[in-house]
């Protein structure tokens, strides 16, 4: 592509959302990816007939019309569409004193919680309440409307000002943790536990770390829109965006590592590949993390000293152990998709091998697996230190990836006798396929102890999208991520 107008460094939902909006807008875009498949943290693979998906695993609102999920509005407007499955009970949880079905429809969520401590689900319904009045209030104002500049301003004054009064009766809400929210009307521990294990499997941070928005978002969408998955998995969301990228004539270049992004007087002149190439356009936006755009993308002069090294202190999420199974399905015809599994009751949730996350996809699309067979994915919070490739790894491996064995046993309990093919990824795995810093999901920005800096850098012409750049870990997230950004770069 001669004469670009935008390079896009990575093609994670975040530099998909952007890009194919850019090029939605006319302007002439390259996303440039290191791997061979697209799609980051979100991207699928296949082994021997099963079809896993990496990273995410629950949605909601993919192709509803009243949805807010940023992702929807993006493929709306590309002239994409998803066909999902819609199911409820979601799943399950399993705690130590007992398994509960979880709900998307609030009503019967709250009976089954009712079900383990009455008081409990009445406190539950309370603290609810003024997530959900966040998220009504929410409804007027589009994701897919907002930029993150001074001119988001004449925006909602012109366009969204009777939405806008609605929503500022809850700033305050909007600004406080939900521990906060909690705090006020939960005293029932075994909820307080609930809602801090929710609010663990969001964000990576329990109840007094996540933002209010996060949950109200997550609540609103879970209770009145409802669960879907979509079918060919994650991957038919990433094979939507590409779609829609290149529909508006933008280019997606596979196994194109960007080495460096190049400057000239301060400004972005374009970026330098692996191989040698260079790469001319007056913008670049890095989906890479906050940590590899800073490191290994920039040299240490291309920032201010102060700016560069309060960034790099940006907290992060640890990694996660991976187990990708393909099982016999024989007469596990009541199976349902998601399973949290906690081991102890004593120890915290967010102790590594202590919550497990269990999806099994082939649940709702049976083609995501040979005939009689089922596609697992299985993950735990796994610490990157400590982590090496030496003649302890595989052995390693193993011992790291019981706790996950021990959790599917609880949903599953002859699971490995009916494993036909095992995977175990471990933090080095996810950093060297996806090329993320220390294989993290990204920054552990708790609520009130720091703000995440937004699609804008200090040097002119770079932009930045991603996890690093907004709250919560998620499809969601990343997405408006890439709108803020693509919004940005117009009038």
């Amino acid at each position: 592509m001669q004469n670009l107008d935008v390079i896009v460094i990575g093609s994670g939902i975040g530099g998909l959302t952007t890009a194919g909006l850019l090029a939605r807008y006319g302007k002439k875009v390259l996303v440039c990816e290191s791997h061979a498949i697209a799609g980051g943290a979100a991207h699928s693979f296949s082994r021997r007939g099963f079809h896993f998906d990496s990273g995410p695993s629950f949605y909601c609102g993919l192709n509803h019309p009243k949805s807010l999920n940023p992702l929807r509005q993006v493929l709306e407007v590309l002239g994409e569409s998803l066909e999902t499955v819609s199911y409820d009970p979601m799943g399950h949880y399993h705690f130590p004193e007992g398994t509960f079905p979880v709900y998307s429809n609030g009503e019967r969520y709250r009976k089954e919680v009712a079900k383990i401590t009455p008081q409990g689900a009445i406190e539950l319904q309370r603290f609810e309440k003024p997530l959900l009045q966040l998220y009504e209030a929410l409804k007027g104002i589009p994701t897919i409307a907002l930029r993150a500049d001074l001119q988001i301003i004449p925006v909602l004054l012109t366009r969204y000002l009777p939405s806008l009064l609605k929503l500022l009766p809850q700033i305050g809400i909007v600004q406080a943790s939900v521990g906060e929210v909690m705090d006020k009307e939960v005293k029932d521990p075994w909820v307080r536990r609930l809602i801090d294990l929710e609010c663990f499997l969001l964000s990576g941070l329990k109840a007094e770390g996540t933002i209010a928005p996060e949950v109200a978002f997550m609540l609103g969408e879970r209770s009145n829109i409802g669960v879907d998955y979509p079918v060919g998995g994650s991957g038919a969301i990433v094979d939507a965006l590409v779609r829609g990228l290149e529909r508006w004539g933008g280019k997606l270049r596979l196994n194109g590592h960007v080495e460096q992004i190049l400057l000239e007087s301060g400004k972005v002149v374009g970026v330098r590949l692996q191989n040698g190439e260079i790469i001319k356009a007056a913008i670049v936006i890095s989906n890479a993390t906050i940590w590899d755009t800073y490191t290994k993308l920039l040299k240490p002069e291309d920032l201010p000293t102060s700016y560069r090294q309060k960034s790099l202190a940006t907290p992060a999420v640890d990694s996660f152990m991976h187990l990708h199974l393909g099982i016999r399905a024989e007469n596990l015809e009541n199976l349902t998709g998601h399973h949290v599994v906690v081991h102890d009751a004593n120890l915290d949730i967010s102790e590594p091998g202590n919550t497990c996350m269990i999806s099994i996809p082939s649940v709702w699309d049976a083609n995501l697996a040979p005939p009689g067979h089922h596609v697992v994915h299985a993950y735990t919070l796994e610490p990157y230190e400590n982590w090496q490739r030496d003649d302890r790894y595989e052995e390693k491996k193993k011992e790291r990836s019981q706790p996950l064995f021990r959790a599917l046993e609880k949903v599953i309990p002859d699971i490995r006798d009916r494993i036909v093919l095992e995977l175990i990824g471990t933090p080095l795995t996810h950093a060297y396929y996806l090329r993320r810093y220390q294989g993290t999901y990204g920054p552990g920005i708790a609520a009130r102890k720091g703000t995440f800096p937004g699609p804008q850098t200090p040097i002119r012409g770079l932009y930045r999208v991603g996890d690093s750049t907004m709250p919560g870990i998620g499809v969601p997230a990343v997405a408006a991520s890439g709108i803020l950004c693509a919004n940005s770069l117009l009038n």
